[in-house]
């Protein structure tokens, strides 16, 4: 029996339009709001008192607890449906938004910033919706139907960088963060759209949370994708936190990184609905292999002309096409390697890897600037990543994994 063979969970579908609205909004939100999180390095630690590391630290651990938490979100998300999960995550992200702005010491930042708002976004995010998506969508139109989630999500950048980089100018950090924590609520009616029907009776087989786990973890395609994954967010993460105060340090103005941010997000809409419409037509690895080689090239070239504000306008838009682009490539392959029964569970576990390299990019762009005194060195290390991820895709199998008969449900 291969993935494609294994019978799906509901019996009826939520409308194509309806699925991609409700799912493109809360993506918006959710990777909208933290896109701009590099915004509130340099008023927060200048109005605390605190180092870059620990602002670094805190964002760093809201990576990595995202992470940790996305293979139960997922799991949870796979057995009860993505309405209860977002439900959940909506609350938390709000929650986490209030307190980071109350905390006044490192240790109930990091619990707030980190800790709360990184257990929110696995509830809120790409594996919750994608999951959505890889059961109602035709796997005709799923790659392409990713595609246009993870652009929305590009979108939310594009526009929330400016509206944060606004509200912070006009009403201080702190109201900021209270306005964008009522927005964060707003996900809890768009939750309404991707409620499921339920699961009618089930006429063939099902995998076992188990075995699926052990199945994936087995196949060498899955460790080859979690180790990109990890390079993606090792890269991304650390350009989107660091880049804004690497850019001050230089001498250029606030509104050039935020004209920056908000140009990845733009042209992230055009990276990441491509790489999905691609996906349909290419094998996707090879798209995979493709934005990681032109990451490491763009680096290359941005740290080797003078830095000008057209350079990083440049940078950015370039960057901004390569941004999340790697999301629906990815996300596509693991649904079209083990079926789509556990696809919020495995690709939770895709993100796993891809929050630890965030975290280890963001960690160590704070850590290593306060003991060299320059990013220089992180620069270096993310070009490194980027030759390596596109060379271990390469050899990636997209093909449904065969299976040898499954006991009845």
């Amino acid at each position: 029996m291969n993935a494609a063979s294994v019978p799906q969970r509901p019996t009826q579908t939520l409308s194509l339009k309806q699925v991609l609205l409700c799912g493109a909004a809360i993506v918006t939100l959710s990777m909208g709001i933290r896109h701009g999180f590099g915004l509130w390095l340099a008023p927060i630690t200048m109005d605390r008192g605190w180092t870059r590391e620990t602002f670094a630290f805190a964002l760093a651990i809201q990576n990595l607890a995202w992470g940790l938490a996305g293979p139960l979100a997922g799991m949870l998300a796979d057995r009860f449906g993505a309405f209860r999960v977002l439900l959940v995550g909506g609350v938390l992200y709000a929650a986490g938004l209030v307190l980071m702005a109350l905390a006044t010491s490192g240790l109930a930042f990091t619990g707030s910033a980190g800790l709360l708002l990184g257990m929110a976004q696995s509830g809120t995010t790409y594996a919750i919706v994608y999951g959505v998506i890889a059961r109602q969508v035709d796997p005709a139109k799923r790659s392409w139907a990713m595609g246009v989630a993870a652009a929305a999500g590009s979108f939310g950048q594009f526009l929330m960088v400016p509206v944060e980089s606004w509200l912070i100018g006009g009403f201080g950090w702190q109201n900021a963060l209270f306005v964008l924590g009522c927005a964060a609520l707003l996900i809890l009616p768009l939750a309404w759209g991707l409620r499921e029907p339920p699961a009618g009776p089930h006429t063939g087989h099902r995998q076992s949370i188990g075995s699926a786990l052990r199945e994936a973890f087995a196949y060498p395609s899955f460790r080859l994708l979690m180790a990109g994954y990890f390079v993606c967010g090792f890269q991304v993460v650390f350009i989107g936190v660091h880049m804004p105060s690497y850019l001050k340090d230089q001498g250029l103005g606030p509104e050039v990184a935020t004209t920056a941010l908000a140009l990845i997000g733009l042209f992230n809409v055009f990276g990441t609905y491509a790489a999905g419409t691609l996906g349909q037509r290419v094998p996707k690895r090879h798209i995979l292999s493709a934005i990681y080689a032109l990451r490491s090239v763009a680096i290359v070239i941005f740290l080797a002309l003078p830095l000008t504000p057209a350079s990083v306008y440049v940078f950015s838009a370039v960057m901004g096409v390569l941004w999340l682009s790697t999301v629906p490539p990815t996300n596509a392959i693991v649904a079209q390697i083990f079926g789509v029964q556990y696809m919020s569970m495995l690709g939770g576990f895709v993100f796993l890897s891809h929050q630890i390299g965030s975290f280890m990019g963001v960690w160590l762009g704070g850590k290593l600037y306060d003991s060299t005194g320059s990013y220089d060195v992180v620069w270096w290390i993310a070009v490194a990543l980027g030759v390596f991820a596109a060379l271990i895709n390469v050899p990636v199998r997209e093909t449904a994994i065969v299976r040898p008969a499954l006991k009845p449900a």
